[in-house]
């Protein structure tokens, strides 16, 4: 148990800090999907892949105090932003941990936005089929982002250049 904990200290320690719940969950659906062993399940939900076990312990890394979470009043929502603590740090000193190298993938990552992970991680989770099924697919679950071709086109290329570190 305490080592899927420890594994998402590494994240915050390598990230430094996220802005924003979506972006948090999506960064770590598109690290998992790039064999990066995070183990949260993930399903489908009204932006992407969504993960109930990752909110619950990002909740309880949040209580115990090792994770600090700041709500910010962007006026017509709220964003939360979060950050490893002193205490977070010293609790991830305790383990040692068998993780890839993610300090280039998670500053990929960090460069976009919440929307265009939205996009990568949806077609991520489709992997299974055709880029061309992807493609529709896209466009049937997510009609409303309206996602344009050059930003499915730069997706591609995104996770072609995050497979490849």
């Amino acid at each position: 148990m305490l080592t899927n904990h420890a594994k998402l200290m590494h994240f915050f320690e390598v990230t430094k800090e996220v802005s924003g719940r979506k972006k948090l969950q999506k960064m770590i659906y598109i690290l998992q999907k790039c064999k990066v062993p995070f183990e949260e399940k993930y399903q489908f939900h009204f932006y992407g892949p969504y993960s109930e076990e990752l909110t619950l312990r990002v909740e309880e890394l949040c209580n115990l105090g090792f994770i600090n979470e700041v709500k910010e009043d962007k006026s017509n929502y709220y964003q939360y932003n979060y950050a490893i603590t002193d205490n977070g740090r010293e609790f991830l000193n305790q383990f040692t941990l068998d993780m890839p190298e993610i300090e280039e993938q998670v500053g990929l990552l960090r460069g976009r936005s919440s929307r265009f992970l939205e996009l990568v991680s949806t077609m991520l989770y489709f992997d299974d089929l055709s880029q061309e099924e992807v493609v529709e697919k896209i466009h049937t679950v997510k009609p409303k982002q309206n996602f344009t071709e050059e930003e499915v086109k730069d997706a591609w290329a995104f996770i072609d250049q995050l497979k490849k570190n």
